[in-house]
């Protein structure tokens, strides 16, 4: 998710370079927002959440968003690269409206997508408030944070054939902390001057507030979700 999570060489931030990077970070991330819903969407009104087998899905996934991301590194620092980006990201909402169906399915379904949603926002909002208090380097959180990922990829791939209710929500709950702690980490990688590209920074953020979503969703799901 961050490129360069080893220990890093002191810098000299140009804080008006910074806070610009920021700024144009924060309008392109809100702007995705648009093309998201409009996938998720897409992908009801298509029938995706029904139609789509599980491994199809997760074959589509990972071939598309490889190629998205290899795009998106190619082309971040030309004019192409803003509406590669949104391409992704209405590529990321079709992805999503397996799980959206999924949780429109139960009786509370609405009700717990607005709460993750509502929470997720919330996270987002801490995390960059948190982000601006925080003065030292956080080089070292990233490193902890990588390991912590690679783990529960490990650990989701293993409940594919463990089947285990506790393990997936053990799994989740870790998911919205280490996801919730990534944007903090995106967040202040830009204002510490080690992302200079605003592309690449919402990139970052972008999949860090997703996973939080997807995570936070089936969290609640998994505790409070109500079959019809």
């Amino acid at each position: 998710m961050n490129p360069n999570l080893t220990t890093r060489p002191v810098l000299i931030v140009d804080q008006t370079q910074a806070q610009r990077v920021l700024r144009n970070t924060y309008w392109l991330l809100a702007i995705s927002m648009i093309p998201t819903v409009l996938g998720a969407w897409a992908g009801l009104a298509l029938g995706l959440d029904k139609t789509a087998s599980p491994i199809m899905t997760a074959l589509l996934f990972f071939g598309g968003a490889m190629g998205f991301m290899f795009a998106i590194e190619k082309t971040k620092n030309s004019a192409a690269g803003v509406p590669v980006l949104l391409g992704f990201t209405f590529f990321m909402g079709l992805m999503l409206s397996r799980l959206i169906g999924f949780a429109l399915g139960l009786a509370n379904g609405a009700e717990l997508i607005t709460l993750a949603f509502a929470g997720t926002g919330t996270v987002f909002f801490g995390m960059a408030v948190l982000s601006t208090v925080i003065k030292r380097e956080l080089g070292g959180l990233g490193k902890f944070l990588f390991v912590g990922l690679l783990l529960v990829i490990v650990a989701s791939v293993a409940n594919l054939f463990l089947h285990s209710s506790a393990l997936l929500l053990t799994v989740t709950t870790i998911s919205v902390g280490i996801f919730s702690a990534f944007i903090l980490y995106d967040l202040k990688s830009v204002r510490d001057g080690y992302v200079t590209n605003y592309i690449e920074a919402t990139l970052h953020v972008y999949l860090s507030l997703l996973n939080l979503f997807q995570n936070l969703l089936t969290l609640l799901m998994l505790l409070s979700g109500r079959e019809r």
